[in-house]
């Protein structure tokens, strides 16, 4: 392949679902997902997908058995992958509204990123909106590790909004066991959202961040449900 053509991103494929578009393209050793004509994520690093579990997991009362993570949004998999690498975990939900990236985990090429923690017994994958998912369930998790979106200040669709609304925050309060974790992926900090957070009644607000090549860190937002 030419040189000029290394970087070039290749369409996988493309799909049109309820919430808009969505297309996995290859670019040379990476794989992008592109949703609505916005990029979304891909899989030249990762560490801030890490970041999200690992934080999470060390914000819990130590000597909880067992604790259950609900993952939300699949993505390119490091979230899972990290959640599943770590025997702690007791139950490791996933949440993911579009079928396609479903698919091109189970079927396709993210499955050599995936395949593993995708088959451990830990992990369930509910393929639903994970806005209605936190409104409607009566399941209670010890951890919340949210990835859906650019941040709170970039969303890839108008009703994931919600999510950060005082409505969505209280949801996911109600969804967390006492002690429990909130973490929120972000690809800038956000000081209006973590004032949400506390507007919210969480504890111990704060922002862990990510250096990346050019621009603004990546972040994680973290909170605790105090009671």
């Amino acid at each position: 392949m030419p040189a000029t053509d290394a970087h070039r991103p290749v369409v996988l494929d493309r799909r049109e679902g309820p919430f808009g578009e969505v297309v996995l393209r290859e670019r040379g050793d990476a794989f992008e997902i592109i949703a609505n004509g916005c990029f979304l994520m891909d899989t030249s690093d990762g560490r801030s997908e890490r970041l999200l579990i690992d934080a999470a997991l060390a914000g819990l009362p130590a000597g909880r058995p067992d604790p259950s993570v609900l993952i939300g949004g699949l993505g390119v998999g490091y979230s899972l992958v990290r959640a599943a690498a770590e025997p702690r975990w007791g139950r490791i939900a996933v949440v993911e509204r579009e079928q396609a990236i479903v698919d091109w985990h189970l079927d396709g090429p993210l499955g050599r990123i995936s395949g593993a923690a995708l088959a451990d017994p830990r992990t369930e994958i509910l393929r639903t909106d994970l806005v209605d998912h936190l409104r409607t369930t009566t399941e209670r998790y010890d951890a919340l590790c949210l990835d859906i979106d650019n941040g709170p200040d970039w969303t890839v669709t108008q009703d994931n909004g919600n999510l950060y609304s005082p409505v969505g925050l209280a949801a996911c309060r109600a969804r967390l066991t006492p002690g429990g974790v909130l973490a929120v992926w972000s690809a800038q900090p956000s000081p209006d959202f973590e004032r949400a957070m506390r507007n919210a009644g969480f504890h111990a607000v704060r922002t862990e961040e990510v250096a990346v090549a050019r621009g603004v860190p990546d972040v994680v937002h973290l909170a605790l449900r105090g009671d």
